[in-house]
C-alpha cells in the first residue's frame, strides 16, 4: 500500500478519494458518538443567524462570525441534519489533503514526488471524531493551508510579486473570521515572513493590511447594521472565558504517541541525516515554526476538544511523509504505514467510545429534534436542552454570558444587558447556577416579567 502512494501519478488521488469514502461508511456504521455539546452550539448559532439575531450582537457565544454564516446558510439548506455536516467537513478534509500534496508537489519540497502526504492528511483528521465534521476550526484551516501555501510560494520561487504577500494576509484575516482563536496566526505571519520568508518592510505592511480586510469587512457589515460597538465588546470575551476540558491532554497524548514518534524519527531524517536544499530548509523552518505556535493554540482555546488540533495536520504530514521515503522499501515502512492509515482511525473509534463512558460530558444524548416548536435558555454548560428545543434568548456560550453578564456595572452596560433581554424574551430560562436570577436582582423591570418555578427554572409570566 506504501508503494501504491509513492507513484508518481495524480490518479492515486483517486486511492485517497476510496480511503476517504471507505472510511466514512466504516464511520456510518460504528460511530457511537452522535451529537456533541459543540455541535450544537454551531447548529443552534445557525439558527438564530437565520432568524436575523447577529453574533456578539445578539448571540453572546464564541462562533466566528463567518462560520455563522456558514452555519446559517447549512441550516436553511439542511436544517438539523447531521449528516450534510459530517459530508461537508469531509469534502473539506478531501480538498486539503489533495490541495496540500499539490503544494508540496509544486514547490519541490520532498526530493521526491509521491502522494503520501494526502492519504496522511486524511488519516490524521481521523484522529477524533469531531474532527470529520464541519466545524469552524476546519472552516478556518482551509484558509490558513491556503496562506500557507503562500508562503511557500515566497521561499521557493523568491517570488516579489505583492499578489502572494497580500493573499497571505487576507488567507489569515479569513480564517482568524473563521476561528477567532486562529489570530495567532498574525504573529507567526509576521515572524516567519521577516525571519524566513525575508520580507522587505513593504512587504510586511501588505502582509498585514491584508490580514486586516476581512476584519476591517466584518466591522463595516456590523457598523451598517448597528453593532460595531457590541462586536468590539463581546468579541474579546471569548478569549477571557472559562476553559471547558472536553479532552484532556493525557488522551491526547495515549493515542497520538505512535504518530508523534515516527514524526519525530522523521524530523531527525530530514534535518540531520538527509540533505536538503536552502529552500526546503526554509520550508522546513517554516512548518516547525507553525507546529511550535500551533502548540501554543492549545492554551488559548476555551473548547479543549480534538477539533481544535486540524491546525497540527500540515507539518504532521509532512514529517510522517518524511519518514515513509526514507524507509520506502523496507517491510517494516510498509506495515507501520498500514498500522498507521487504519490503525489509527479504526482504533481512534474504539478509545474514544471507552473514555467517553467516563466522561460523558461532551457527548449529548438526547436525539436531535428536526423541527423543535418549543424555545429555551439555558444559562449552563450543558446545552443538551437545545437538542429537542431551539434556542429562545441570547445567553448561548455559557462561559461567555457570565463574563457579558458580570460586566455590568455602568448603567449604559446595564442598559444594554436589560435590552438584550427584552428584545429576546425566553418562555423558559434554565438557571442551575444562578445566574440569571442575579441579573434579575439587578434589573427588577425585568423580575417582574419572570416567576420562579421550582429550583432553578423561570417561566415568562
Amino acid at each position: 500500500m506504501l508503494n501504491f502512494f509513492r507513484v508518481n501519478d495524480p490518479f492515486r488521488l483517486l486511492g485517497v478519494l476510496f480511503y476517504i469514502l471507505g472510511l466514512g461508511v466504516l464511520y456510518y456504521f460504528l460511530d457511537p458518538f452522535g451529537l456533541t455539546q459543540t455541535q450544537i452550539s454551531w447548529i443552534v448559532s445557525g439558527e438564530r443567524a437565520l432568524e436575523g439575531y447577529l453574533p456578539f450582537k445578539d448571540i453572546i457565544d464564541d462562533t466566528g462570525p463567518l462560520s455563522v454564516a456558514v452555519f446559517a446558510l447549512f441550516e436553511k439548506v439542511f436544517g438539523r441534519d447531521l449528516l450534510a455536516y459530517e459530508i461537508a467537513g469531509r469534502l473539506l478534509i478531501l480538498w486539503q489533503a489533495i490541495y496540500w500534496n499539490l503544494v508540496l508537489l509544486k514547490y519541490r519540497v520532498f526530493s521526491e514526488t509521491s502522494y503520501l502526504p494526502a492519504v496522511l492528511v486524511v488519516c490524521l483528521f481521523h484522529f477524533s471524531f469531531d474532527m470529520l465534521s464541519l466545524s469552524p476550526a476546519l472552516l478556518g484551516s482551509c484558509f490558513l493551508m491556503l496562506a500557507i501555501g503562500q508562503l511557500f510560494s515566497k521561499t521557493v520561487l523568491q517570488n516579489k510579486q505583492s499578489e502572494s504577500t497580500l493573499l497571505i494576509g487576507i488567507y489569515a484575516g479569513l480564517a482568524f473570521g473563521f476561528h477567532p482563536v486562529f489570530i495567532i496566526f498574525l504573529p507567526y505571519m509576521i515572524f516567519s515572513g521577516i525571519a524566513i520568508s525575508g520580507f522587505s518592510f513593504r512587504e510586511l505592511l501588505l502582509s498585514v493590511t491584508g490580514f486586516l480586510l476581512p476584519v476591517l469587512g466584518i466591522s463595516t457589515f456590523y457598523f451598517w447594521n448597528d453593532g460595531l460597538f457590541e462586536l468590539f465588546r463581546v468579541w474579546p470575551m471569548s478569549f477571557f472565558s472559562p476553559r471547558i476540558s472536553y479532552q484532556d491532554l493525557l488522551s491526547w497524548g495515549v493515542l497520538a504517541i505512535f504518530p508523534i514518534i515516527l514524526a519525530g524519527v522523521g524530523y531527525f531524517l530530514c534535518a540531520v541525516v538527509r540533505g536538503s536544499t536552502i529552500n526546503q530548509q526554509k520550508q522546513r523552518q517554516l512548518l516547525m515554526l507553525w507546529l511550535i505556535v500551533s502548540c501554543f493554540e492549545l492554551f488559548l482555546i476555551k473548547d479543549q476538544a480534538g477539533f481544535q488540533l486540524v491546525i497540527l495536520i500540515p507539518t504532521l504530514s509532512y514529517l510522517l511523509t518524511q519518514f515513509f521515503h526514507l524507509f520506502n522499501r523496507s517491510m517494516v515502512a510498509n506495515g507501520l504505514f498500514f498500522v498507521l492509515v487504519f490503525g489509527l482511525p479504526i482504533g481512534a473509534i474504539f478509545f474514544w467510545s471507552d473514555y467517553f463512558a467516563n466522561n460523558p460530558e461532551y457527548l449529548i444524548s438526547s436525539e436531535l429534534e428536526k423541527n423543535p416548536s418549543e424555545g429555551v435558555m439555558s444559562l449552563q454548560s450543558d446545552l443538551s436542552p437545545l437538542a429537542t428545543k431551539k434556542l429562545d434568548g441570547p445567553f448561548l456560550n455559557y462561559g461567555m454570558s457570565e463574563v457579558y453578564c458580570s460586566n455590568t456595572e455602568t448603567l449604559g452596560e446595564k442598559a444594554k444587558l436589560f435590552q438584550l433581554l427584552e428584545n429576546q424574551k425566553s418562555q423558559e430560562v434554565l438557571d442551575p447556577n444562578g445566574t440569571f436570577q442575579k441579573v434579575l436582582e439587578g434589573l427588577p423591570a425585568l423580575q417582574s416579567q419572570y416567576r420562579k418555578e421550582g429550583r432553578s427554572t423561570y417561566l415568562l409570566r
